[in-house]
């Protein structure tokens, strides 16, 4: 019997997930991935609840471990930098700042650097046809390469150009009405071992993060309706300095230091939600089919999960059988993720002093002791009872 052969394109978390486990269960594997080079760098991710479990199973703990942000916990500041209030946090999930807490770039290379044998990564590749046929699916790159295929997994991200050709017509995209600008900023003494995080009126917030790397992550984030992550570089951080120019506390420094990074990236928050994550030989994994964005949490866990549960069901079930129950498996750890409240935003990112002093007695309420229960459901995510998937694995790659 020949080796399946999947294509996966997208080389970050969801993708290589999926590649490792593909491999891991016979399949050959090509990964394509539109950047030139592995990308390094990105925001905090973390692992939490059933992702855990795949990580071990991976046998991966202990290398994210040791690359840990160096985030001990997670604090609401004010303009002078004095803490209000402190998320609660203990625990293996922690709070806002759980036990695995891994830079984006970092936990994609840890899955790269331990891909099994066999697996080819091809960079400065991009779809750009997809062809089904009966039990296969031909993929052409733009640089015109052909790729025949039992099995397509899209995992590009939330703008996935591949995933709108082939699902238009079920990508619902829902616009959170916030946009994130993050970037990485030379660290000072002032700085410490905390998630610092200020907000304050005009529905506008500082963060400030610790990393491994001697530098500190930091994100501007405002409750807001215009289009910044379509501008180009030098009219965003214009339009940003204007917006956050009197916000004062670390926000100076911020964008001083965004003016000369290189690693600002803007992003308007959107959901994607699909009634289904599969066609064909076709499916999706990652931001590209769920996107939770960073106000749902848990996208990088829920990613890693994802390429285990597809590579377990596809190795006892044939395809069309396996997608569905790849979907049928994940869907209720995504569901409980995208369903934000209504009154997220406006709490969030108070507009008015009044709608501010709201927030931060509700902060004090919610981090108390008394509360922190209720606190704790709130950064739990990828938490099922159920059991992972079991997983076939042949005694040696390719049988």
């Amino acid at each position: 019997m020949s080796t399946r052969h999947a294509v996966i394109s997208g080389a970050s978390i969801a993708g290589l997930s999926a590649a490792f486990w593909l491999r891991r269960t016979g399949w050959d594997v090509t990964v394509l991935e539109r950047a030139e080079a592995f990308r390094d760098g990105g925001q905090n991710v973390d692992v939490r609840g059933v992702a855990r479990e795949v990580l071990t199973r991976m046998g991966l703990t202990e290398a994210v471990r040791a690359q840990n942000t160096t985030e001990t916990g997670t604090v609401f500041v004010d303009e002078r930098g004095r803490v209000l209030a402190e998320l609660p946090s203990g625990g293996p999930d922690g709070g806002a700042t759980a036990e695995l807490e891994i830079l984006r770039g970092d936990f994609a290379r840890t899955i790269f650097e331990h891909l099994p044998d066999g697996v080819e990564v091809a960079y400065g590749e991009t779809i750009s046809t997809v062809e089904e046929g009966e039990g296969e699916v031909t993929v052409t790159t733009a640089a015109g390469r052909t790729l025949r295929a039992d099995l397509l997994v899209i995992a590009e991200g939330v703008r996935s150009s591949t995933r709108d050709r082939l699902f238009g017509d079920l990508v619902d995209r829902r616009e959170l009405g916030v946009t994130m600008v993050f970037g990485t900023i030379p660290r000072t003494d002032a700085d410490d071992d905390r998630w610092r995080w200020y907000t304050t009126v005009g529905g506008r917030q500082v963060h400030l993060r610790p990393d491994n790397h001697g530098t500190t992550r930091a994100i501007l984030s405002a409750a807001r309706t215009a289009d910044l992550a379509r501008l180009g570089r030098a009219e965003a951080l214009r339009r940003i300095r204007q917006l956050f120019g009197d916000v004062g506390w670390e926000a100076p420094r911020v964008l001083d230091a965004f003016d000369a990074a290189e690693d600002v990236y803007v992003d308007d928050l959107t959901q994607i939600r699909m009634p289904a994550w599969h066609r064909g030989r076709v499916c999706l994994a990652g931001d590209a089919a769920w996107c939770v964005t960073p106000m749902g949490g848990g996208g990088a866990s829920l990613a890693l999960t994802s390429g285990y549960v597809l590579a377990a069901c596809l190795s006892t079930a044939e395809p069309e059988e396996a997608l569905a129950a790849y979907e049928d498996w994940m869907r209720p750890l995504v569901d409980d993720v995208q369903h934000l409240p209504r009154w997220i935003v406006p709490i969030a990112y108070p507009r008015t002093r009044a709608g501010l002093r709201l927030r931060r007695l509700g902060d004090k309420v919610f981090t108390s002791r008394l509360f922190a229960p209720v606190a704790a459901k709130f950064t739990t995510v990828a938490a099922t009872e159920r059991p992972l998937p079991p997983l076939a694995v042949p005694s040696s790659p390719g049988e």
